[in-house]
């Protein structure tokens, strides 16, 4: 079958040893508050720019296999003209496709949040592929409270993520399949287990009955972490292990990368969680990768302010970071790493 050999290709590509996947996705609203915390306007001039910059970062490639690209950067052109999918095929990097249309309330599941976007999914992913998107993300987010998510929550949620995973692949694309629980809150680190583990089973259950391929999907969950505004923290160490107690109970070894989100978490923060996981746990049947927005850019926007003259110190501050994760997927990154330079 033809869409599978795609598939297949697809998902080669882009579950590497020692690689994650830089999530370059932000929509409107949230590019936009990232670039006012350095006093840059978000213009389609500076995202353009900025985002152009990250893409030829020299190297790039050694730790990042894919980038999810927000709809406007699949149109959008480097300064020699070179679209910026393609400057990123370029360099061996997979381009993929933010599709999901943003969050609103769950009627009947007061605090609950569901995804839109699956109208006219399939037609916007043809599209997408004559731009050179490769796979998808879509983006289900699951608050916790002392009632969520709720029963209904779950299913619903797990449902969208589910429609969304087959119509990707009967597009010949890979579904990046992204279920957030937040790290909003107060609650413990069982408490997040808990919603995780519940979360994960709902969505497993509805890829199934949908017939999704799972040996074509990449996860991209939540770490299992406290409440951020719990004040006792949980040390690298905690986090791997009631992360991997969890995924071992709800997550299918026919997965082949469960990709993290940094959710929230800074960016020495999610490098030694993911760092503890593949040290302490080297023989869980998937690959433990990351998948980071904020995580991975937030030093090289420090380093950009929105000035052309720091386009080198830019690449480097990303280069650093991706370095770091790619240290972080054996194992083999230490604290200390964070004070050297890598060029």
């Amino acid at each position: 079958m033809e869409t599978t050999a795609e598939l297949e290709a697809t998902i080669s590509d882009m579950v590497q040893a020692g690689k994650g996947i830089l999530a370059a996705d932000e929509s409107a609203p949230t590019i936009a508050k990232r670039f006012a915390a350095i006093d840059t306007g978000s213009t389609e001039a500076n995202r353009r720019a900025y985002r152009s910059m990250l893409f030829a970062t020299p190297g790039l490639s050694e730790f990042i296999s894919g980038v999810i690209l927000f709809e406007e950067t699949l149109t959008q052109q480097a300064d020699d003209g070179t679209p910026l999918p393609k400057v990123l095929a370029k360099q061996g990097i997979v381009p993929g496709i933010k599709v999901d249309k943003g969050l609103q309330a769950l009627a009947n599941a007061p605090g609950d949040k569901i995804t839109q976007g699956l109208d006219g999914l399939a037609g916007r992913l043809q599209v997408y592929k004559t731009q050179g998107a490769r796979f998808a993300k879509w983006r289900e987010v699951y608050p916790i409270s002392a009632r969520n998510p709720t029963a209904l929550g779950l299913e619903a949620n797990a449902e969208m993520l589910a429609r969304y995973a087959a119509i990707c692949q009967v597009e010949g694309f890979v579904p990046i399949v992204e279920p957030e629980v937040l790290i909003d809150g107060d609650h413990t680190i069982e408490r997040s287990a808990a919603v995780i583990e519940a979360v994960l089973h709902a969505v497993f259950h509805a890829l199934h009955r949908h017939q999704v391929v799972l040996e074509c999907i990449v996860l991209k969950p939540s770490m299992v972490t406290p409440g951020k505004d719990l004040p006792s923290k949980a040390s690298p160490e905690q986090v791997a292990e009631a992360t991997i107690k969890v995924f071992r109970r709800s997550v299918p070894a026919a997965v082949p990368s469960i990709n993290f989100l940094s959710g929230g978490q800074t960016p020495v923060e999610a490098t030694a969680n993911l760092n503890a996981m593949n040290a302490l746990y080297p023989n869980v049947p998937w690959e433990l990768s990351f998948s980071y927005g904020r995580a991975l850019q937030e030093p090289a926007l420090q380093a950009w302010q929105g000035k052309a003259e720091n386009a080198a110190a830019t690449q480097q501050a990303l280069y650093q970071r991706a370095l770091l994760n790619g240290a972080a997927r054996t194992g083999e990154y230490t604290p200390i790493m964070e004070a050297e330079t890598f060029i």
